[in-house]
């Protein structure tokens, strides 16, 4: 092996680690559109079932949030901050976001906790 041969396969070598880690996914981020407040926040249930399925915010999980503060006007332009940050899912915590949320994108998956006949919710358990 001469010293060209040795020059191409070494900075091969080093630059496929590099790409690999280059190419690996950045940690997950939920973005956790509410139409309330900060202090009527993501509830004990909501970080429990993340913990439970191995996600701990800061550690392998980032949360975005965005509230609304009770003016339902801005739920918009929050669910659209939210799809412009290439969030990973939509985290919809009443029918308005849920629904600001849905009018913002079609490809980012959006899970909701609350849902009000008024838009059309399915019924779980009835083929729905």
């Amino acid at each position: 092996m001469d010293r060209r041969e040795f020059l191409i396969l070494g900075s091969s070598g080093i630059a496929f680690p590099l790409a690999a880690r280059a190419q690996q996914k950045a940690m997950p981020v939920i973005g956790y559109l509410s139409s309330g407040s900060a202090e009527s926040g993501p509830s004990a249930a909501f970080y429990q079932g993340l913990r439970e399925t191995g996600y701990i915010e800061k550690q392998n999980l980032a949360i975005e949030h965005r509230w609304a503060e009770g003016s339902y006007d801005r739920l918009p332009e929050l669910a659209a901050d939210l799809v412009g940050r290439k969030v990973d899912v939509i985290s919809a915590q009443s029918t308005l976001s849920a629904r600001a949320a849905k009018n913002a994108t079609s490809t980012v998956p959006i899970v909701f906790t609350s849902c009000g006949a008024s838009v059309g919710c399915p019924r779980i358990g009835r083929g729905g």
